[in-house]
């Protein structure tokens, strides 16, 4: 790892804030920003699109080594029914493989990258020289989700959305294949009674101190 290149490694549950937090970094510094969670609902639609099977593992190997990472569309690939696509099609070995190659492809960009999902610090960038891993309670995430959904008109139940966020925990903690977990020497933020701003300062402290080391 030289100055020339800089790689800050973002992981933590759905709804914590990571994604907000990963924007605004790569912002700040001018660093490029990858959220790797949509690799993974952008394979998903383009099997939906072509009108293929979700539990044939080659033909979805092949559609995410395909993956264009410029091209991501947020709006488009947070729908729903992506995200359940996504999660059945994430537990394959041969998609994770493909998936991480093109991550760790994209970390390599200069001056610097963001990425920011669930196994950035312990799989695709356990390297990276700063690892966050940004949490919160369960209820504190399922609120955020549910005024989310509020916020822009739609209609939401909170104890729906309550007991999908444990399910994803379950299964993003539990899977046999990079397990979501903190990396050993990962920077713990606990978002659940703090700001944005405040976990912002919070990890701009611990990026300003590792880059000067870094030069």
């Amino acid at each position: 790892m030289t100055s020339r290149h800089f790689t800050i490694a973002i992981d933590g549950p759905a709804a914590a804030g990571k994604g907000t937090l990963s924007r605004r970094i790569a912002e700040t510094y001018g660093f490029h920003h990858l959220d790797t969670g949509l690799t993974y609902r952008a394979t998903a639609k383009a099997l939906l699109d072509a009108g293929l099977t979700l539990d044939d593992e080659a033909v979805a190997e092949k559609m995410a080594r395909e993956v264009e990472l410029a091209g991501l569309d947020r709006d488009i690939l947070s729908k729903h029914e992506i995200g359940e696509a996504a999660s059945k099609i994430a537990v394959m070995p041969a998609v994770r493989r493909a998936l991480v190659e093109a991550q760790r492809r994209f970390s390599e960009k200069a001056p610097g990258t963001v990425l920011d999902g669930r196994d950035i610090g312990t799989v695709v960038c356990p390297a990276a020289p700063v690892k966050l891993y940004v949490t919160a309670s369960p209820e504190v995430r399922a609120k955020r989700r549910y005024d989310e959904i509020t916020g822009k008109g739609g209609i939401a139940d909170f104890d729906a959305i309550f007991d999908d966020v444990k399910r994803r925990d379950e299964r993003d903690m539990g899977r046999a294949d990079s397990p979501l977990k903190p990396a050993e020497d990962a920077h713990l933020l606990d978002t659940s009674e703090m700001s944005i701003e405040a976990a912002f300062q919070a990890a701009k402290s611990i990026i300003d101190a590792a880059l000067s080391r870094n030069t």
